[in-house]
């Protein structure tokens, strides 16, 4: 039997493509700026194509071409743009922010390939900050100072969400949004990503996909129904006593974390320490949840940060004095143990905490499977497979 050709656009580590690619798509085509990426996805799928260059450059006749596609051809196409512009960590500068790093813009190279290739269906993929991030980025203190009224329309909080919503419906494309929690779909570690599909022909994509997993304590784990949450010990405590394992050491601050217990974070270290520890953040209101913090064995891995040995997003191991490793970052995010990541230490952090998690990328690929297998019309439909949801 065929199956049906997707391509993946700003691809990264490949998690989103991993869990199509179980479901029974073929992968034709992988694009990414980034050359350590690109190295990546060469050191682990040497036959698959790679344009690895600025989606911005890349004319989507291109795409096609080297996919060995024609218009109409792809039955999907995945992509998740890069998010700082969107993340909640840092300064925001929504769908204005057109630097290179930053990626605001890029929303829309994905868009305009949708409109040109012209799939039975895309995924969108980002960070849930998108949804709460205006179309003007104006400072924190400043909204603060104003009231409701006076703050500009497209400076409001979500604006952003509402144009690029928008801009996905004005394509033509039955679309479907929701927030997915990968620790709902049996990954170790309560990560929330926003996800928006879209059906060219107005088939109905099952979106939402039905979660499998839930909290210990929840009635649908107590009954049966689902299975409890995988926890940090499920993925990582066979490496716990590996001597060979890659990280980045924590700079001088990291003295501090011999005072914070598993599960704990700087309201841990002695009150005449934490001004010492935490510098001028310790004047700060709110957001220092992330501040020293130390993992627990027994719940689910805190969303994986581009790079855990920063004060305030530090990703403790939770008996010893170091940031989680390399090896187990991509254990967390559920890649397999032979999957090679190329590049510097910091690089490696970056590409896997950026990933998609391969049952989460699993989980939605097979909705996106389950439209193209039911519908009569399609040439990749059988009417005789059966879906096990």
């Amino acid at each position: 039997m065929r199956r049906p050709p997707m391509i993946s656009l700003f691809t990264g580590a490949m998690g989103l493509d991993l869990g199509f690619e179980r479901v029974g798509f073929e992968l034709r085509l992988t694009l990414d700026i980034n050359k350590f990426v690109c190295e990546t996805i060469r050191a682990n799928r040497p036959d698959i194509p790679i344009i690895c260059n600025d989606i911005r450059r890349v004319s989507t006749d291109d795409i096609l071409r080297k996919a060995g596609l024609g218009v109409g051809g792809p039955v999907v196409i995945t992509g998740g743009p890069p998010c700082q512009a969107y993340s909640t960590a840092g300064k925001r500068r929504s769908v204005n922010d057109t630097r290179p790093s930053r990626g605001g813009d890029l929303v829309f190279e994905f868009l305009r390939v949708i409109r040109e290739a012209k799939p039975q269906f895309f995924v969108f993929e980002n960070v849930t900050g998108l949804l709460s991030a205006a179309i003007r980025h104006i400072s924190f203190y400043e909204r603060m100072r104003k009231k409701e009224h006076e703050i500009p329309p497209d400076a409001r909080l979500g604006t952003a969400f509402e144009k690029i919503l928008e801009e996905f419906i004005s394509t033509g494309y039955r679309v479907k949004w929701s927030v997915l929690n990968a620790a709902d779909y049996g990954v170790p570690q309560a990560r929330k990503r926003l996800f928006i599909v879209g059906s060219r022909d107005g088939v109905d994509i099952p979106f939402p996909p039905p979660p499998t997993h839930g909290r210990p304590d929840s009635l649908d784990v107590i009954m049966g129904r689902k299975k409890p949450w995988l926890t940090l010990k499920d993925a990582i405590w066979d490496l716990r006593n590996r001597r060979d394992l890659e990280y980045l050491p924590f700079p001088s601050w990291g003295k501090y974390l011999k005072y914070v217990p598993p599960g704990g974070s700087w309201v841990d270290i002695p009150r005449e320490l934490q001004r010492e520890a935490m510098g001028g953040a310790f004047y700060s209101q709110g957001g220092r949840r992330g501040f020293y913090r130390r993992l627990s064995w027994d719940k689910p891995s805190p969303t994986l940060v581009t790079s855990p040995t920063m004060k305030a997003t530090c990703l403790c191991h939770p008996d010893q004095d170091r940031p989680l490793s390399v090896e187990e970052y991509a254990r967390i995010q559920c890649f397999p143990d032979d999957w090679k990541f190329v590049g510097t230490t910091q690089e490696k952090y970056k590409m896997i905490g950026e990933a998609v998690p391969p049952p989460l990328a699993f989980a939605v690929a097979k909705c996106i499977m389950k439209a193209v297998k039911e519908d009569p019309g399609n040439p990749y439909s059988d009417p005789h497979l059966k879906f096990n949801f």
